[in-house]
């Protein structure tokens, strides 16, 4: 059995695989489980981050509001399932205690890393697509941090600890636009605003991820790797379709990819994710992974307007991709290109 670096969570949800589901990662019966207008000023929550905390949970949403702006709200649940979610946005605040509001907030990740939280989103600089970063210790005073990087990035994804004295960052250059590409890259910095040694991790390949692909959930620390579930993107006669797979990468050497699924782990086929604002998309941004079972609740958005549960179990996941896995060109390396 497969050695998880984490924590126990006893309460976290979960449903058992389905009679006669052969599949690796099964969907909540009662997904999704945040739908259209679920608060008095917003129209559709997806794309979000949760963590346990105290003796439930915590989460950092993105929330488009019915002006259609993109913003970040504060979470809180005693199951993991039924939320009470802050109507208005998260209030940041500067180093100095300053008010510092980001223009626009979206597609958020969230993880503890020593005694801080540490939370990620898109943000803008100038009007472009860049990494925002901030903290909190207690999701009452939230401190927003300068810019990762310069325009323009997406799908920033810290690991949960240390790698080498450094934090260490995924992300995936971009454009300013819906990005027609986009390879995933990782950085390292001793400090959080001083970012460096970038090297690339995966560059898409054929199939369901063609177009794209982007890290998803904070990576998972393993006895075989880091597996990492990410988004892969293809672009269809009927436009993009977003699904989700995984891959295992060196755990003190990330940019070096030990193992890749050819294979998606899941892809959008229920009503929920094929309808909605945006069809066709399976969007994953948190997990919660109870280290002594291996269970994992993988959260996703669905169609950007719905918050969707899937579930499996670490040991699965991690077979599943060995016995697909299929490297692209570097894959193997240590990512300098």
């Amino acid at each position: 059995m497969t050695k998880i670096i984490g924590n126990t969570i006893p309460n976290m949800p979960w449903e058992d695989r389905p009679v006669g589901n052969k599949e690796i990662l099964w969907r909540y019966s009662k997904n999704p489980i945040i739908g259209w207008n679920p608060t008095p000023s917003t129209s559709r929550i997806f794309n979000s981050a949760v963590i346990p905390y105290g003796d439930g949970y915590v989460g950092v949403f993105r929330c488009d509001s019915k002006e259609v702006d993109m913003r970040i709200h504060f979470g809180k649940s005693k199951d993991g399932i039924n939320w009470d979610i802050d109507d208005n946005p998260i209030q940041w605040v500067d180093e100095c205690g300053k008010p510092f509001q980001p223009s626009y907030a979206y597609d958020p990740r969230l993880v503890k890393v020593g005694d801080e939280y540490l939370i990620m989103w898109c943000t803008s600089l100038g009007g472009h697509p860049t990494i925002g970063l901030g903290k909190t210790k207690d999701f009452k005073t939230f401190v927003r941090l300068e810019n990762a990087f310069l325009p323009h990035n997406r799908n920033g994804v810290l690991f949960p600890r240390k790698i080498g004295g450094n934090y260490v960052l995924l992300s995936r250059p971009s454009d300013n636009g819906h990005t027609p590409f986009g390879d995933i890259h990782i950085s390292e910095s001793p400090d959080l605003t001083y970012w460096g040694k970038h090297k690339l991790v995966m560059r898409t390949k054929a199939n369901w991820e063609s177009l794209k692909i982007g890290a998803g959930p904070i990576p998972i620390e393993t006895s075989e790797g880091w597996l990492m579930i990410y988004h892969g993107v293809i672009l269809t006669c009927n436009g993009y379709v977003y699904s989700f797979g995984s891959a295992l990468l060196d755990l003190e050497n990330p940019s070096k990819v030990l193992y890749r699924s050819r294979r998606y782990l899941l892809t959008p086929e229920e009503q929920y994710e094929l309808v909605g604002f945006v069809p066709a998309v399976c969007f994953p941004c948190a997990t919660l992974c109870d280290a002594p079972t291996g269970r994992l609740a993988i959260y996703y958005g669905a169609a950007d307007t719905y918050t969707a549960i899937a579930f499996g179990t670490v040991d699965e996941i991690i077979a599943f991709t060995k016995e697909h896995s299929c490297l692209g060109v570097g894959d193997g390396e240590l990512g300098r290109d």
